[in-house]
Formats: C-alpha cells, structure tokens, sequence
C-alpha cells in the first residue's frame, strides 16, 4: 500500500506539469490562493507522508470516504461560506493547507478533491478552483513523494528501488497520463460551471462510496 499511495505522488509530480500549464493557458490558475496554501501544504504533505507508517489504512479509508460524500452533499446542494476566500484571515489558509497535505499524502492524492471543495465553499468559481487545485497538486506530490523515499529507504518490503516510489509503473503511467491531462483542463473548461459544479459533486459522492466499497 505504501508503494501505491508513494507512486501515485509521483505520477501526480509529472502530471500536474501539463495540468498546470493547460489551466495557466486559460488564465484560471488564482495564484494569490496558491502562495497562501502552499507553505503549509508543503508541511503536512511531507507529515503525512511519515506518519503512513503508524495509521491504520482502513481508519484512513473510511475517514476519508466520509469526508468526500459530506463535501459531496455541501457543494450539490450549493452550501457556502457567508464570506469570500478573499476575506479569509492568515490562519485559516495556514490550517487548510496543512489539512489539505496530510490527508492528501496519507491516501495518496494531488489535493483536488479537497481544495477544490475548500475553495468553492469560500466562493471561488468553480473552474478557478479546480485549476488552483491542479496548481497545489504539485507542491503536494513533491513534498509526500519525497516523505515515501525516505521512509522507503528505512522500511524493510520497499522493494521499488527508490524507496516507496516504484520506478517501472511511475514511467509507464506518466507515459500516458500527462498527455491526458491538459484535455481534462480543456473540458473543464468548455463545460457550463453550474454542471461542472453538479458533476464534480457527483464525482466526489462516487469516490466516496468506491471508497468504502474495498
């Protein structure tokens, strides 16, 4: 398991390249949101990297499926702050940060399913949202990619040769996927925002119960 969630990290490190640069074209990438989460970010994406080796993977699992179908429910039926991000004091974009990287390290994810909800919750439009997430995606990959090598390096069954990352499937996914990504940022992009919005939801509320499902 440690293996799966550190390789995927890493695919998400090469990935969020295209992504980013795809959303950048389109001018959606809200930078100022970006500089304000990535310092924590980096912080609790490396933290929960490291602390894998002490949690238990179901409690993790369950946790987390629970969270996405809540966060299903709050963007579907159009739950938001009373303010905007904009407004949002330091604080609170320092403890979303390292939210977002710990649990997003631990299961092994680029962040989108939890920045994006964070941002649209605070009223972001949603197809900015989803393009800071791939934006955030990055730091978050770098950080817990590097928190599975050393941790891969200390723990007997790393077997990949880089840690927890293993090389063969990085290359093999990367190979396609980052092809991929930029068309996902043009659908994105073409889509009306109230069904992005609707559809993303439903996105979530399906992760959510395939998660519980295994």
């Amino acid at each position: 398991m440690h293996t799966a969630i550190g390789t995927a990290l890493a695919v998400i490190v090469f990935t969020s390249i295209s992504s980013v640069w795809a959303h950048h074209h389109h001018g959606a990438i809200q930078w100022q949101y970006f500089t304000k989460l990535t310092p924590t970010i980096l912080l609790g994406a490396f933290s929960g990297a490291i602390i894998t080796q002490y949690l238990s993977f179901d409690f993790l699992r369950i946790l987390f499926a629970i969270f996405e179908i809540m966060v299903a429910m709050i963007i579907w039926f159009g739950i938001s702050a009373s303010g905007h991000a904009d407004n949002l004091n330091k604080g609170v974009w320092l403890i979303a940060g390292y939210i977002i990287g710990l649990v997003s390290a631990i299961v092994g994810i680029g962040g989108g399913t939890m920045t994006t909800p964070f941002l649209t919750y605070n009223k972001v439009d949603i197809k900015n949202a989803i393009a800071t997430s791939a934006a955030v995606g990055m730091p978050i990959a770098i950080a817990g990619s590097v928190g599975f090598i050393m941790i891969g390096t200390e723990i007997e069954g790393a077997t990949s040769g880089l840690g927890f990352i293993h090389i063969k499937a990085l290359l093999s996914i990367v190979m396609t996927s980052i092809f991929f990504a930029p068309l996902g940022a043009k659908v994105a992009h073409n889509i009306n925002g109230k069904r992005l919005k609707k559809g993303f939801a439903l996105f979530l509320l399906l992760l959510g119960a395939f998660v519980l499902s295994f």
